[in-house]
């Protein structure tokens, strides 16, 4: 994991040079104690001017040979100091790498700023447990997010999460027990954490699903969806939306 690390450190500093670096910082399973074998690498930017399109082309290309097997998938975001502090809901993210969407790098896309809700927790992740791979620590760089924007944040893309749960079992279950910890204690915590602390409040019949969501994610066994019944892998879906349902903050 240090050399992949390193691998992006160096290629940041390459295409963001000198005073425009404001901060780089590893946070996420890494730093917070849940790095699983599915974790991706995560690294957080924070620059004082926004990119240019050659350098978007360059953290892409770079990326590219760095993220994925047979390293860990790198998930790298940044954002532009000013668009943060002071913090403002929905943020701006400046770009984002994720290998979700290498098919698009592979065809020469390129990210591109957008608003982006999930900046939120990002943010809170890195100020928490955010280890300094240049500049500053995260604290004296990044804003603290304000709760009822973080609840809003995590609450924001359930219905697209949902969506996707056929393609995406396994995350979709994790992600849904995180959103609900979140809004149930303030907490941010791994996946395999939220994934445990939900278990221990959820109806037995809705445990077998996330259980096994859990057992793959930290290595643990085979991901074998068969064996547990997609509609069982529904209701506790719908259970844990449920959940979230109920302590979501209202909209407008």
């Amino acid at each position: 994991m240090a050399e992949q690390v390193e691998e992006v450190a160096v290629l940041v500093r390459e295409v963001v040079h000198g005073r425009e670096l404001a901060g780089m910082y590893l946070y996420g399973s890494a730093t917070a104690g849940g790095l699983g074998p599915y974790s991706d690498l995560d690294v957080f930017v924070v620059v004082r001017r926004p990119l240019t399109e050659g350098q978007r082309r360059g953290l892409t290309d770079g990326l590219r040979g760095i993220s994925g097997a047979p390293g860990r998938p790198v998930e790298l975001t940044v954002v532009v100091l000013g668009e943060v502090v002071p913090w403002r809901y929905p943020p701006r993210q400046e770009y984002q790498y994720g290998e979700w969407l290498r098919d698009a790098y592979e065809r020469g896309e390129v990210p591109a700023p957008r608003t982006d809700p999930d900046l939120a927790p990002l943010i809170s992740m890195v100020v928490a447990d955010g280890r300094a791979l240049a500049g500053p620590p995260p604290d004296e760089v990044l804003p603290e997010v304000p709760p009822a924007d973080l609840a809003r944040a995590v609450t924001a893309g359930v219905p697209e999460l949902l969506a996707d749960l056929a393609a995406d079992t396994r995350n979709v279950l994790l992600t849904l027990a995180r959103v609900w910890v979140t809004l149930a204690t303030g907490a941010l915590l791994p996946k395999d954490a939220a994934a445990a602390w939900a278990l221990d409040r959820l109806p037995g019949e809705h445990r077998p699903a996330l259980a096994h969501a859990r057992e793959v994610y930290l290595g643990e066994a085979a991901e074998d969806w068969g064996r547990v019944g997609p509609g069982r892998v529904a209701d506790c879906a719908a259970h844990l939306a449920g959940e979230v349902r109920e302590l979501a903050p209202p909209e407008g």
